[in-house]
């Protein structure tokens, strides 16, 4: 049985997917974007997202070299892992996890050893601060990294409970953000000023 089937009988039968939600999850499955775009299914609509900026790039290539090089334990952070979650099938900009610990997986997925998330706004901002938290946290992966451009904070969320992350950290921009295990270090936000 897959996560996904898991999160749908979890359900209360009121809330469970309709024949309509299904032909929607079919069509997304089949869906064929132009390179470099992503599709993500959220809370029930298909969202096609074009390439990101530079800065965007840039802010996560930071994240994923400080990730590697500073965090106690040996983790890694790749980009656009699909993970299934109850909320839709996101693709986080980027999935915190120990080396090798995604190797083999499915295109989609569960989110078994992901030990954190990452999102860096861009063009559907809110759903980065909403929706995809609260997916995440429903599948209780123990960490949330949001880097708000639009607000230029960086909060990192944490203790999944009921469907949401009851504790954040936020910090501006230029402030240092403490990770704790297993990153174990300070992360630097001004490199994303």
């Amino acid at each position: 049985m897959t996560i996904e089937e898991v999160c749908v009988m979890a359900m209360p039968s009121a809330e469970r997917p309709h024949p309509a939600e299904d032909a929607v999850l079919a069509g997304f499955l089949d869906l064929t974007v132009p390179p470099g775009y992503r599709a993500e299914l959220i809370e029930g609509e298909i969202i096609v997202t074009p390439p990101p900026d530079g800065d965007h790039e840039d802010a996560i290539g930071n994240l994923q070299w400080q990730i590697a090089r500073n965090s106690a334990a040996d983790l890694y952070a790749p980009g656009n892992k699909g993970l299934i979650t109850p909320l839709g099938r996101f693709i986080p900009d980027a999935t915190v996890a120990p080396r090798g610990a995604l190797r083999g997986r499915e295109s989609w997925s569960g989110p078994e050893g992901v030990v954190m998330t990452i999102e860096v706004t861009s063009t559907r901002a809110q759903e980065d601060r909403s929706t995809k938290r609260r997916g995440y946290a429903a599948c209780g992966i123990p960490f949330y990294l949001l880097v708000d451009r639009g607000k230029g904070t960086v909060t990192l969320f944490s203790d999944p409970q009921d469907g949401d992350y009851i504790e954040d950290v936020r910090v501006a921009f230029g402030k240092p953000l403490d990770l704790p295990d297993p990153f174990d270090f300070s992360l630097d936000t001004s490199v994303f000023q």
